[in-house]
Order: C-alpha cells, then structure tokens, then sequence
C-alpha cells in the first residue's frame, strides 16, 4: 500500500505512515531523520487510528526530548543541585524519567529515596521542571501534604508560577478531547491527574 505523507505541523515533524495488511495486533513508530515513520495495521477505525498515531509520535517525540536534555544523569545533576539550594542538601537514591507516568507528573518512594519525572514534561520550561523535581524532593523530608510540606516547596521561587503553567497545561490537554483519569492524586502543584487515552485494541511495539 502506498504511504502516506504529513507535513510537518505546530509541534510535530513530517510523518510517513505505513499501513501493512500483514500487522493484525502491533504498531510502532520511530525517527528517520527529522521525520517519524509510523507503521500500522491496516484496516483500523478512522478515529482509532488516529489515536494510535498521536500515542505513538508523542512517546518519541518525549524520548527525543529526553535526550536533548541529556537524559538521566543530567536530570540527577539538575534535581541535587536543587536539593542543595533550596532543602538543605535532602539526599535521595535516584532521579529518573518515565515513560509510563501517564496520570501524574512526579512521583517519590521516601521509603528508597527514589523519584520518577513523568516525561511529558521533557519539553516544558525549566522552571516547571524544576519545581516539580523540588516538589518530589520535599516529599524525602515530609512524605505528606500540609502546611510543612506547602513550606518547603515554596521555598522555590517559582513554585507558583510552575503551578498555573501545570494546570494550564492539563487543561489544555482536556481540551482537546482527552477525558481525565478517574483517579485523582493528592492535591498538589505537580501532581495533577492527567488524560490518558482510551483503550485501544491494538498494542503499540515496544
């Protein structure tokens, strides 16, 4: 079958689409230069299809941004910088990004000092990067929310200006007709519950 080319648009590169008769349960999507190649069954729903290829261009689009910021080690650098200027040096275990952090945009185990950045947030601001990783980083002096916990995320200058992009963030993904998650985290600046799409019969590749 032929393939189908898209140029590129706001926020996402020129794609080439493949669609094979011989693919029943797989799809997958991957760089060739600038472009992404998509490769699908062939045969599925107009909408359902769409959905796979937004799912599939968004998780290599934030792997490439992942690497532009220099991936883990880079973000571990940036998150003890962090500690050391605003929570007193707070050790921790690890900080790394995740791919599958699809309902909230940070995450921390006190119990292993370990932290997880949700990476959708691979392209946002530094300074909304970087109240997030505060915000987890808190959570390893006081696992909870309340007002000491409030105290030392405020103590990044921008924690409210990261809050109203966040939430305008979400907002804007709701927007464009993404239903939210059922479940719904603490109430916090970073750990709103964000869309997930729905279901899909067809299991993108790993």
């Amino acid at each position: 079958m032929p393939v189908e080319h898209r140029p590129a648009a706001a926020g996402r590169p020129e794609l080439h689409i493949h669609r094979s008769p011989r693919r029943r349960r797989s799809a997958s999507a991957a760089p060739d230069g600038a472009r992404i190649v998509v490769r699908l069954p062939a045969g599925l729903e107009r909408g359902e299809e769409e959905r796979l290829i937004e799912d599939l261009v968004a998780k290599v689009t934030r792997r490439r941004s992942r690497e532009r910021l220099g991936g883990d080690e880079a973000l571990e650098r940036r998150a003890r910088r962090l500690a050391e200027r605003h929570l007193d040096g707070v050790a921790f275990t690890s900080v790394r990004w995740s791919a599958r952090m699809e309902r909230r945009y940070g995450s921390c185990t006190p119990s292993t000092g370990e932290i997880r950045i949700s990476d959708r947030l691979a392209s946002a601001p530094a300074f909304v990067v970087d109240a997030v990783l505060v915000h987890e980083l808190a959570h390893l002096l006081v696992p909870g929310h309340g007002p000491a916990f409030d105290a030392l995320v405020q103590r990044y200058p921008q924690a409210q200006r990261a809050q109203g992009w966040l939430e305008g963030f979400t907002a804007g993904q709701l927007s464009a007709g993404t239903p939210p998650h059922p479940e719904v985290s603490s109430p916090s600046p970073v750990s709103s519950p964000s869309p997930v799409s729905s279901p899909s019969p067809v299991s993108p590749s790993r």
